[in-house]
Parts: structure tokens; sequence; C-alpha cells
């Protein structure tokens, strides 16, 4: 098994990037779906904005040019840019800004404003949580319907009342992968929009957003894109939407001359409109290291060794004798950059691996999840954690009572 993995780790073409991380020794790291690994060019990156754009720019670095240089004020769409190559769409349709949650609420509540009449806002249970709050947050205000259906009956269910369908492509606890183009086409056909989180897709698997014909998404910057815990979420408009769009926050950056001071709200053409208040300076620029970082690997590369990587994992495991129920679709093609697995004891189970030094993580309630960022998780990786695993479940270390008290995060 050790074997297998170092041969595959000498032919793998992504290894030199794994030095490019700043991994801590003793470490196997499987949980970069939820937080990604700090680049190391990220605390130079940081440094220079702190001690040089604004320690000695100061107010004069959010403007271009020889007076400052930095251009801050252009970081939302030149982030933003940048994240829609990973993501399949044009550069003038994606924004960095905010979080997710807001972003979701601000295009929520922009779709149901595009089809005055309907009011229900279709998603599936057992979605994120925040996807369903801000619908339920909206709803609570009168101006939003929440339905729910099965991921076999979404389409049965899509009638002439659904002004949104809002969907995460793919499932945080499972990684199950939806089909873009067939559901976008199913809810077009029913004359509803579609709004799609891409928070565990983006900068992990290929997402064609024109090409699929969506019209709205999100994502946040700190799993896939390595953007730092935080890090500033983006959101999606296409482009035959820009001037049809009304969002609720208008805040003065979304403004289309902020700097006029104006007592009365105009809005800033296109995707620019998404904005609201001040850019996060700082989370933008470490958020644009991991970006460049992804975009220099390439998402194809990415989901190749990805699938690699899980499907290794998977038959160390069988090799080892481990018999997990498998939460995730056998298929690779199937499941984003994960695997998970069903057991009463996960979230012992995840803690007896954490001190062991191998970092999964615990869905509630019985989801043991193993994030594989191929950027930086080696074949090496995958079966000394799957070891690790294995002895964690043969001497029962997991029953101890350490391993049993919940943690505020999980």
């Amino acid at each position: 098994m050790m074997d297998a993995a170092r041969e595959r780790d000498r032919a793998d073409p992504l290894r030199e990037y794994r030095d490019r991380f700043a991994l801590p020794d003793g470490v196997i790291y499987l949980d970069g779906n939820s937080l990604g690994a700090l680049p190391k060019a990220t605390a130079e990156r940081m440094a220079g904005v702190v001690r040089g754009e604004w320690g000695e720019g100061l107010i004069r670095s959010w403007n271009p040019g020889a007076n400052g240089g930095a251009d801050w004020i252009g970081l939302p769409r030149r982030v933003g840019g940048r994240i829609a190559r990973l993501v399949g769409a044009a550069p003038d349709t994606v924004v960095a800004a905010d979080s997710t949650s807001v972003n979701l609420f601000k295009l929520i509540a922009a779709a149901l404003a595009m089809r005055p009449g309907r009011k229900v806002v279709l998603s599936e249970p057992g979605n994120f949580p925040t996807d369903l709050y801000m619908i339920a947050g909206l709803e609570a205000q009168g101006l939003a319907e929440r339905r729910l259906a099965p991921r076999d009956r979404l389409a049965d269910a899509l009638d002439g009342d659904v002004a949104l369908l809002l969907l995460t492509h793919v499932h945080y606890k499972t990684g199950e992968v939806f089909d873009m183009a067939a559901m976008t086409r199913a809810a077009h056909d029913a004359g509803a929009l579609v709004l799609w989180d891409l928070s565990h897709s983006a900068g992990a698997i290929p997402v064609g957003l024109d090409a699929s014909g969506a019209d709205f998404a999100v994502g946040c910057g700190y799993k896939y894109l390595n953007g730092g815990p935080g890090a500033p979420a983006f959101a999606y408009v296409a482009q035959r939407h820009h001037a049809a769009l009304e969002q609720p926050l208008t805040g003065w950056m979304g403004h289309a001359a902020p700097f006029a001071f104006s007592d009365d709200y105009q809005p800033a053409p296109g995707v620019g409109r998404l904005l609201c208040g001040t850019p996060p300076v700082l989370g933008l620029a470490a958020l644009e290291v991991g970006v460049d970082l992804v975009a220099e690997i390439g998402i194809d590369r990415l989901a190749a060794k990805s699938r690699a990587l899980s499907e290794f994992f998977r038959d160390c495991l069988d090799g080892l004798g481990v018999a997990l129920e498998l939460a995730s679709p056998a298929d690779p093609m199937q499941r984003g950059s994960q695997l998970s697995f069903r057991h009463r004891q996960a979230y012992a189970i995840c803690q007896a691996l954490i001190a062991r030094g191998v970092i999964g993580d615990f869905r509630d309630p019985d989801i043991l999840r193993f994030g594989f960022a191929p950027a930086y998780v080696s074949f090496e990786d995958a079966a000394r954690a799957a070891r690790h695993l294995a002895e964690v479940l043969e001497t029962g270390e997991w029953q101890r009572e350490e391993f049993r008290e919940r943690a505020a995060v999980t």
C-alpha cells in the first residue's frame, strides 16, 4: 500500500504544488473541503498589504496609479473576474463580496423580484442550512414561500408558482453532484430561475455556469480556493440579467457613483450593483493569492487527481478490511472532491483520528467526511490516513471518553 502510494506520488504531475502550502509536520489534512490550507505566498502578500499598501500608502491605496497604485477599490471585480474563469463564467459576471449567506439573500430577493406573481423558492431537504435559512428569512417577511422536495422529485415540483430553484451543486454531506445543465433546463422550462451554491464546487471540479444557462450562483472563498477563514464569498449573475437585477441591500458601494455622495440610490452597471459595503481589503488580498494558485494548477488537473486520490483511499480501506457504509456516490464522476461514510459513532471516530493528526470532519448526525484537496494532499497521505482509520476502528480507540465530548465546531 505504501509502496503503491509513493509510486503514484512520484508520477503525480501536481506534486510540486504541495510545497507551496504551509502544512504542519505530523498532520494529514483531509479537511480542505471545509477550510483550505494556507498558501505560503499568502503570508508574504498579507505583509505587503499591511506594511506597504496600508502602512505606507494609507488611504491613497484605494486608487490605482502613481499616487496610490494598490487599486483596493477594484479588488471585488478583479478577484471576481479571476474566480469567473474557474466556474465557467465571463469575467464581468462575478464579483467577490460579503459572505455566501449575504449573497444568497441578495440573489434570492432579486430572483423573486424578477418573477412577479410567483413566491415559491424550491429546494431540497438536507440542503446546506444557510441556503434554507435565507429562504425562511424572506418567507418571514412575506416575500417568499419555501418548498422542499426530495432530490428525485424536484423536477415534478417545478410548477407555475416556483420563482426560483435553489440548489447546492455538490452536496456538503455526501458530495453528490447535481447535473447542473439538466436541472437548469427543467427550471427554465417551468418559467423559474435557478441559483446554484458552488461552495463545494469552486476550485475543486469543473463548473460551467454560462454553458449550462445558469441564472445566478454563489460560493465561498475559504474552501478549495484557499482564501483563509471567513474569506469573502462571490456571486454570479448571468449577463442577460444584469439590466433587470435589483438587489435589496442597496449600499453605497453598489451605487453607480459612490463618491458622488448622492442622497438617492442609482445602481451600478452590471454585476457591480451586487456590492454593498466597503470591500474587505485584507480578505480579498488573501483570497486573490489562493484563486491565482488554483488557476495556475488548473481545474481539470485538480479534478482528475481528486478522483484518483479518493479511489485510492477506498482501495486502501478495502485492502485493510475496513467496511464502512459509503454515503457518497460510488462513481467518482458523480461526487465532488470528498468521501463521506456513515457510522453511528462518526463524531468520536473523527476526534480519535484528529488526535492522531488525521484531520477530517464530522457532519451531524452520522457522517465522517474526508476532503481530498489535490493541490496538497498526496497519495501517501491517503494511505496513512486509511491505516489510522483502520487502527482506530480495530482497537476501539474512539470509545475513549474525551472523543465523545462535542466541541462547538464539528
